[in-house]
C-alpha cells in the first residue's frame, strides 16, 4: 500500500492529529480506555487476531514468526474484514491503535506488514 503512511501506537498514548485515521485493531477493547480518550474511528476486531492465536502468541518474542505466519492465514481466509479495513484506510495518514505493551512485535505491525505485500 505505498499510497499510505500506516503507523502504530499503543492505546495509552495520547492521539495526536498527525494520527490521521485511527483504527484500532485488537479484538479487545483496551482495558481503562475510554471511547472519548481513545479517539477511534474504525475499530477492525474482525480483522484482529483470534482470541485463540492472541491467547497462544502471548507475546512471547521467540513465536513471533510462527504468529504472524497463523494469523496471515487467518486474514487470508477473512477476506471481507481485509477488504472492509483496506476500504476505510483510504489515502493518507493511517494509524494503528494497539494496547499491547510490546510496541513491536504485535498485532498492528503483523496486520501492517500483512496489507504491504504485493498482491
Amino acid at each position: 500500500m505505498p499510497e499510505h503512511r500506516i503507523g502504530t501506537k499503543r492505546a495509552y498514548e495520547k492521539a495526536a492529529a498527525g494520527d490521521g485515521v485511527r483504527i484500532l485493531v485488537d479484538r479487545l477493547w483496551p482495558r481503562g480506555v475510554s471511547k472519548a480518550t481513545a479517539k477511534i474511528d474504525f475499530w477492525a476486531k474482525e480483522t484482529a487476531p483470534s482470541n485463540e492465536l492472541r491467547r497462544w502468541y502471548a507475546h512471547d518474542p521467540k513465536k513471533w514468526d510462527e504468529f504472524r505466519r497463523r494469523y496471515f492465514a487467518e486474514l487470508d481466509a477473512n477476506a471481507e474484514a481485509v477488504s472492509e479495513l483496506r476500504a476505510r484506510i483510504g489515502r493518507g495518514a493511517v494509524t494503528f491503535v494497539f494496547a499491547s505493551k510490546e510496541a513491536l512485535l504485535n498485532d498492528a505491525t503483523a496486520l501492517r506488514e500483512y496489507l504491504a505485500r504485493p498482491g
